[in-house]
């Protein structure tokens, strides 16, 4: 507790309080923007107001109707899983309030859209936080209106409110006076031991990455090695969950010779990087040390979201400088275009960014857990009021699921990199022109990719909306195959083929617009992966036996997953 009053951490805390009365500033001048325009045009508050009034008269219709002995069924509340139980739908009272409180949300909603002369970043911000307000609001979220907790209650004589406090108690941080909401099990994972457990080494070193090199499970492999680029936002193992879903597994017993970056989590004892070193010292260095491994001077790549915009830009710049040793190229959920970013842009500004810089300069990093903070209120209902709910207010224990254990394991963020990619591409979105961005003394051109491209989006991806995603089509130089998979930005993507839930679509041409690839698109059931691996296959250069991790000049520095991946938030507690 005593971490909390350091000098350092006293001012750190100063500068986030600082970043936090910005954004509240900067919130309550667009809601001033918008109130004024509902006044100066009293047509859309009539509108509204005429709206919410039939949808009430509806709602008393059925209520009458109900009351009468007939059987209505209540409209669902847009997939809110809050009121999935039976008991919002059954029973009059909290049927009742269920549509009020929809009647509510959709009359404000409504408003917000309907206000003429509002500027589009204004309305954007009214609208997520009138939503993160509305959220809050929800009936499910408070005991005594909330009929799964009144009857948890019952059963278990009250048992659900102590556990519920105990979970409370437990998530909260008192050396830093806020509440930490847990998601996951903490305890039922150990990267290295059933997660992140994919047999293999760590080949290379630097300041900024690991190379881990797997073991081959099959005699012969792909010809040209696969190298695998995530996101520094998050740590490399959601490509290597469990064994049963884990992309990377599945990869090597597909016949891949494959090599990952792992990031270094950022913090007092890492220098502060810049996006070029991002660049030279990630794919560019992993691709010498592959060369040097295998012998092989030609490999296919795969970026995960941030990982693929290093990973075109690594393709755009080689090609400036002659080269060409990536022979394909495979983007998840990758932005190139930022033209439509969705709630993202909310916590995008030059303010601020620069307030950003500030909390973030004393230590050369920007603290982690603020940052997952603010993508965890973009799907407020299930990443911050379901697990109120069921932990506090059930008091039911928390589930073991490793893809949130995994988004709790946050990383730092890179001060230098990350502020040049928020300012260069979510707020001038210069990644699309050419030349609009320079990298390690090369201006970067999307043109310039001109090798096979296979972009997968995700249909609810809140992160990067799929039609914003497929402009990549439109700005890659190369032959491109778009395919478009359901669910959301990770659900979507790790989808392994033992699992049916989620299809995905292809189409044979990509036109200009979104919509029309939509409309002439296909759809297939089961997991993307392998229609991945009958693409990427094609440019694999044959078969060659099967390599061992390392080499004589490369010997194993350590088994995998390495040391970068385990350093923890958790482990800093004074960020």
């Amino acid at each position: 507790m005593l971490e909390a009053i350091k000098p350092d951490n006293l001012r750190s805390q100063y500068e986030m309080g600082r970043l936090l009365a910005h954004m509240s500033k900067d919130v309550g001048g667009a809601y001033a923007r918008w109130l004024g325009n509902v006044i100066k045009h009293p047509t859309a508050p009539l509108k509204t107001s005429a709206g919410f009034a039939a949808d009430w008269l509806g709602i008393s219709r059925d209520v009458m109707r109900r009351l009468a002995g007939e059987e209505v069924e209540a409209p669902k509340l847009n997939g809110d899983r809050r009121f999935s139980s039976a008991a919002w739908q059954e029973k009059l009272p909290y049927s009742l309030m269920r549509q009020s409180y929809g009647s509510y949300v959709k009359a404000l909603s409504r408003l917000i859209e309907d206000t003429p002369g509002l500027d589009e970043e204004d309305r954007r911000k009214v609208r997520f936080y009138t939503a993160q307000f509305l959220d809050a609001l929800a009936p499910a979220n408070f005991p005594l209106a909330n009929p799964d907790v009144l009857e948890a209650t019952v059963e278990t004589k009250g048992r659900n409110v102590v556990g519920g406090l105990q979970n409370l108690w437990q998530d909260l941080d008192l050396s830093h006076g806020r509440l930490s909401i847990s998601m996951s099990d903490l305890g039922a994972f150990e990267v290295g031991k059933n997660i992140a457990c994919t047999p293999g080494e760590v080949v290379y070193r630097n300041e900024l990455i690991e190379l881990i090199q797997y073991t081959p499970t099959t005699k012969q492999v792909a010809k040209r090695p696969l190298l695998i680029i995530p996101p520094w936002l998050n740590k490399y193992y959601v490509l290597d969950m469990q064994p049963h879903n884990s992309f990377v597994r599945w990869a090597v017993e597909q016949g891949q010779t494959v090599f990952l970056i792992s990031w270094r989590n950022p913090d007092e004892d890492a220098p502060d990087k810049s996006f070029d070193d991002y660049l030279t010292e990630g794919p560019l260095a992993a691709l010498e040390a592959i060369e040097e491994i295998t012998g092989e001077a030609e490999v296919n790549a795969l970026g995960y979201c941030l990982g693929g915009i290093l990973l075109a830009c690594a393709i755009s710049w080689l090609t400036a400088k002659g080269r060409q040793p990536i022979k394909s190229g495979t983007y998840l959920t990758t932005l190139i275009d930022y033209t439509d970013v969705g709630d993202v842009k909310v916590f995008v500004d030059e303010k601020l960014v620069k307030r950003l810089e500030k909390v973030g300069r004393r230590k050369g990093y920007i603290p982690g857990d603020n940052v997952a903070w603010g993508f965890r209120m973009l799907r407020a209902p299930d990443l911050i009021w379901s697990f109120i709910i069921n932990h506090y207010l059930l008091g039911k224990p928390r589930m073991p699921f490793d893809l949130l254990f995994w988004n709790e394991d946050a990383t730092n963020m890179p001060l230098t990199a990350h502020t040049f990619f928020m300012r260069n591409m979510y707020m001038h979105n210069r990644l699309r022109e050419p030349g609009g961005i320079e990298l390690a003394g090369e201006p970067i051109d999307m043109a310039n990719v001109d090798v096979p491209s296979y972009v997968l989006s995700t249909r609810d991806d809140h992160i990067a909306p799929w039609k914003t995603t497929y402009e990549a089509t439109q700005l890659f130089g190369g032959n491109t195959k778009f395919v478009l998979g359901n669910s959301g930005h990770i659900a979507g993507v790790i989808n392994p083929p033992t699992k049916t839930k989620y299809g995905y679509r292809t189409a044979k041409d990509n036109p200009p617009d979104a919509e029309d690839w939509l409309e002439s698109s296909k759809e297939h059931p089961g997991s993307w992966w392998p229609d991945w691996i009958r693409w990427v296959n094609r440019y694999s250069g044959g078969r060659v036996k099967a390599r061992t991790p390392g080499s004589k000049d490369y010997p194993p520095i350590e088994p995998a997953p390495g040391h970068y991946v385990r350093q923890t938030l958790r482990d800093k507690r004074d960020i």
